[in-house]
């Protein structure tokens, strides 16, 4: 029996925040902090940014969104190549988060949250499965899910542009869908399917 990188990604995700909702100062050293990152050299905050939540909620929102979406994405592209995709779309975002806040496009504020990943994986879902039907939970709406993806993609792009979610990490999520779609588009949506042109 194999064993789920996805279920793995979630258990240590969810265990480390867990952790840190009681320490403060573990929730502080693991957040994305570009002026940690430059000025005291802690590069692993490209990372570890994913490993902590904010709240109950943000996690487990996060989580089971992973676990829904990721677990038959996994089953398709194998363990492998999903634990690459997912570390790819974490560290590339906090790569991208790192380089707005140093250009001064986004404000130098602490982030953190896997939400970036799960935005990669949520278009990977729609690329994959595109005529899948998902149902959003408010309104309860049945779409297909290629249709899903550009829905959540819009909502981003407006909110950040608005500026209308204060505290989150808008260019993230989009940021997330965009490295989603390099891999995708570089390795191929499925097993065996490379693109070389």
């Amino acid at each position: 029996m194999d064993i789920s990188i996805n279920l793995i990604i979630i258990a240590i995700i969810s265990a480390v925040s867990i952790f840190a909702f009681s320490r403060p100062d573990v929730m502080g050293k693991l957040q994305f902090n570009a002026w940690q990152i430059v000025h005291r050299r802690e590069y692993y905050r490209v990372l570890s940014y994913g490993l902590v939540h904010g709240s109950w909620i943000h996690l487990f929102i996060n989580m089971f969104v992973l676990w829904m979406f990721g677990s038959p994405i996994e089953r398709l592209w194998g363990s492998s190549r999903f634990a690459a995709f997912y570390a790819f779309c974490i560290v590339g975002v906090g790569v991208i988060q790192l380089l707005l806040s140093a250009t001064g496009l986004v404000a130098d504020r602490p982030s953190l949250g896997a939400s970036g990943g799960v935005f990669a994986i949520l278009l990977a879902f729609g690329m994959t499965f595109p005529n899948q039907i998902v149902v959003l939970l408010f309104p309860p709406i049945p779409m297909k899910a290629k249709y899903f993806v550009i829905f959540v993609g819009a909502l981003e792009l407006l909110a950040g542009v608005l500026g209308t979610q204060e505290g989150v990490a808008n260019f993230a999520h989009l940021a997330g869908i965009v490295l989603g779609f390099i891999f995708i588009t570089l390795f191929g949506r499925n097993p065996g399917e490379r693109n070389n042109g």
